[in-house]
């Protein structure tokens, strides 16, 4: 074997190493938001994650310094339902808020919160668990929400194609809440679809502006 093989044999496990890392990671995310989900904050140790991960301890720590940061780490995912570095707001069904006519663009929106509703419940409901006895994931939580009100706006400001007023960003952000979205579904026994449907109509009423629209999307008289 000539000397010029040794950098790309190199090169190639170095990148497979890197590929094995990320596979390890997911796998634990995976596994965090499973538990969390199902046992909550309280009920889900590091070792239970390890062990469903089918990792050490040790691995779980090598990734994420404390219980708290793989909590955070696996809403993050949730959220967006991948692991790519890419926030919701730049994302191609946050985007589609805006584009066609009105009643299509309710629709991606309800779509939208559906679906992050459904991913995220489990693990923001441990979140919420754990911040009532950590007053730095309490801090974190309030910053997340106040984030999350911050994209409520934008997104209905998509929706209606221009600004929404405060008061209405705060009454999409309370309706939205993923509170509701459980009262609802696990209370209640409504579908998701149920829901979805239910949150294009909310939106379309907290947010009319006195206009009538067809549902090609041309005001009407």
């Amino acid at each position: 074997m000539s000397a010029d093989q040794v950098p790309e044999r190199r090169a190639y496990r170095s990148q497979r190493r890197r590929q094995q890392a990320a596979e390890t990671r997911v796998l634990i995310l995976a596994a965090a938001s499973r538990l969390f989900g199902e046992r909550g904050w309280v009920g889900t140790g590091v070792r239970d994650v390890a062990g469903e991960a089918g990792v050490s301890v040790e691995t779980v720590y090598a990734n994420f310094k404390t219980k708290g940061d793989m909590l955070i780490a696996a809403l993050d995912v949730a959220v967006v339902g991948d692991d790519e570095p890419v926030p919701l707001d730049r994302r191609a069904e946050f985007e589609a808020l805006g584009s066609g006519p009105r009643n299509q663009r309710l629709a991606a929106a309800a779509r939208l919160v559906t679906d992050v509703h459904r991913r995220t419940a489990g693990v923001v409901f441990a979140l919420r668990e754990a911040a009532a006895s950590d007053p730095a994931l309490d801090l974190l939580m309030r910053e997340r929400e106040q984030a999350r009100r911050h994209n409520v706006e934008e997104g209905m400001a998509l929706v209606v194609g221009h600004p929404i007023t405060p008061e209405q960003a705060d009454a999409m952000w309370a309706v939205l809440d993923i509170g509701l979205y459980r009262m609802l579904t696990d209370l209640r026994g409504w579908t998701s679809k149920h829901y979805e449907t239910w949150v294009a109509d909310a939106i379309d009423r907290l947010l009319d502006d006195g206009r009538k629209v067809e549902s090609t999307g041309r005001e009407l008289a």
